[in-house]
């Protein structure tokens, strides 16, 4: 340990004290973390960092005060904060001990080997057997269920040194109400708290330990950040990457527990329920969707590895069973192993060690790897998960932005779910925690796990009861519905393998973010002119009964149905385009070209829409 309150403390290994002892601790960090100062900044230390340690010494006659809240968006440098904050208080004569509480077994090794990089030991094999660390020890990494496990054992830690404890990912410490108040207890009488946070917000109402809570105007309490470095900051500095968002839709058919065969398309204007369920249907490894999502993930990260030959791609899936069959599918495609991390455990951290540090494409994992892990090299993201809360998306696409050089892009590959599509469109939103709900706001609308896990308890109720029928995912088909970048939309619905959905797949894998814009402008006009190269191609073609490679017609039923779901398509194209609402869309349409509503129209009349509405798509 550094030190107690009866005995001198041990100074730290490195350079003798002086104006800016620590200075070091952004010098040996991974690809990850600072290289070089920002213009006008000290020490190498990013301009936010340097600011964030500015806000923190001009309270407290510069020996900083009790808490503090600082929200960074993943990827900008928060553990390189930390540990320069860190050095600066043992220099300062402030504490003499570190406590490092991280939501995970992986990051309190992480934690370790990124303070070991300056000199800074902590244990993070550390048990609640323990009840000090080993004297050649600065100070413990421990995880939230461990403080929550046995309080008394922190709690005395914390009380026998002046002790510095950095709550990494602190808004956990609300996960349980058990959690909160063990964290509290533990730390209640540290002599410094330092909160650390990516995402400062919560999807329920659990208070965050230490965190200050003020009424706005409403009289909500919202949490308040000492210091907040936000994603749209951090993009303009060059400090992460910028996303584009690869969004696939399809189709989905699916047998309900009551025996009723149903089918939708996922993106449409359905209902919570039936999105939930085409989300479901989408994400079952034994349909088509799925497997064709991972086929263009994999063709993107083949273009990327083209000009960086490192680059590796991550697949998030929402258990066990998904991951391995995503890992079986990924391994049919590439001929390579991925690897495969299933849970919090030390060879599960093994593995993403191992995965960091080689040259391999793919890993797949389930919830552990979406927060806080740092693997620099990923570039390339498949959301295959039923988790859709703003606080596990957030966490979840910070795992692609840690920024190595200039014109590094990440794409993610989502469904096309409403949710997830508005958090895509607004990943430079900053969120406080609010310990209130507004109960004239609309409530947000999340599909998450547990929505998922209800779901399936309802089936299995009704299956006990009739044991006769049970949710079944059918079958489904992936589309190409669109790009997402900074905002905008680009592209049109496109078949997974065409031409039209290489245009955007190819886009190249170092481009400058100035130039995204631009690039994938162009790409969408060559998708329009590929298409349109198709579908004249296939109209001259010989169709009729006795022709060389021809089928004789389909049956009209099957016609109008495909007429029915294109002209929908094209709907909701153009209502994202123009605005409109697709009720208003349909009737303008009604009027323009006369005739019914959809479902009496003729095949005719269903053409004349569609080609009125590709006209309007296209100027």
């Amino acid at each position: 340990m550094i030190g107690t309150d009866a005995e001198p403390a041990e100074e730290l290994e490195g350079p003798p004290p002086g104006p800016h002892i620590g200075s070091f601790a952004a010098e040996q960090l991974s690809p990850s973390y600072p290289q070089r100062a920002v213009r006008g900044t000290a020490q190498r230390l990013r301009a936010w960092q340097a600011e964030a340690l500015d806000a923190y010494f001009a309270e407290g006659d510069g020996t900083g005060p009790r808490d503090f809240l600082a929200a960074a968006t993943p990827g900008a440098g928060k553990t390189t904060f930390a540990l320069r904050l860190a050095t600066e208080l043992i220099r300062r004569g402030v504490i003499d001990r570190i406590v490092v509480v991280a939501p995970t077994e992986h990051l309190k090794t992480q934690w370790a080997d990124a303070a070991a990089r300056v000199s800074i030991r902590i244990d993070p094999q550390f048990t609640n057997k323990h009840w000090a660390p080993a004297r050649h020890y600065h100070g413990v990494a421990v995880t939230y269920a461990q403080v929550a496990a046995k309080a008394s054992v922190h709690q005395r830690l914390t009380e026998e040194a002046r002790t510095l404890v950095i709550l990494d990912e602190v808004h956990h410490g609300g996960d349980a109400l058990s959690w909160g108040d063990a964290i509290r207890e533990s730390y209640g009488r540290a002599t410094r708290r330092l909160l650390l946070s990516g995402t400062p917000f919560r999807s329920d109402t659990s208070p965050i330990p230490f965190v200050e809570y003020l009424p706005d105007e409403k009289g909500i309490r919202l949490s308040r950040t000492d210091y907040s470095y936000g994603y749209g900051r951090a993009l303009a500095d060059g400090v992460v990457r910028p996303v584009i968002f690869l969004v696939y839709a399809g189709h989905m058919r699916w047998r309900t527990s009551t025996g009723d065969e149903m089918e939708a398309h996922l993106g449409q204007d359905n209902t919570k329920d039936i999105t939930a369920q085409a989300w479901r249907t989408a994400l079952n490894p034994e349909g088509d969707w799925i497997p064709a999502v991972l086929r263009s993930a994999d063709r993107r990260l083949q273009e990327v590895r083209q000009q960086i030959p490192d680059a590796g791609g991550l697949v998030i899936a929402t258990d066990q069973t998904a991951a391995r069959a995503d890992a079986t599918i990924l391994e049919s495609l590439t001929g390579e192993a991925p690897t495969v991390v299933l849970s919090d455990e030390d060879d599960a951290s093994a593995g993403i060690e191992r995965f960091s540090a080689d040259n391999s494409r793919w890993m797949v994992a389930v919830r552990m790897v979406s927060e806080g892990v740092d693997v620099p090299r990923l570039a390339v993201g498949v959301y295959a998960t039923s988790a859709s809360t703003p606080l596990f998306f957030a966490q979840a696409i910070g795992r692609f932005v840690r920024a190595r050089r200039h014109g590094e892009t990440a794409s993610v590959f989502v469904p096309n779910v409403p949710q997830l599509i508005a958090l895509a469109g607004e990943m430079e939103r900053q969120r406080d925690h609010a310990l209130d709900r507004d109960p004239t706001g609309d409530e947000e609308w999340t599909l998450d796990d547990d929505a998922m896990d209800a779901a399936e308890r309802e089936d299995k109720a009704s299956d006990a009861l009739t044991q006769e029928f049970s949710y079944q995912a059918l079958g489904s088909i992936a589309h190409f519905d669109r790009v997402l970048f900074d905002g905008k939309e680009f592209g049109e619905l496109a078949e997974p393998g065409t031409e039209e959905e290489l245009e955007f797949i190819g886009i190249p894998g170092l481009l400058e973010p100035e130039h995204v814009h631009e690039l994938l402008m162009q790409r969408q006009a060559r998708q329009t002119k590929h298409r349109q190269t198709r579908e004249t191609g296939q109209s001259a073609a010989p169709t009729g009964p006795g022709s060389p490679g021809s089928t004789l017609p389909e049956a009209l039923h099957r016609t109008l149905k495909e007429q029915r779901q294109l002209l929908n398509s094209m709907v909701g194209l153009y209502s994202r385009q123009s605005g409109e609402a697709h009720g208003l869309v349909h009737a303008e349409l009604r009027r323009v070209c006369g005739g019914p509503a959809v479902s009496h129209a003729t095949v005719a009349q269903l053409q004349s829409r569609i080609e009125l509405l590709r006209a309007r798509v296209r100027q």
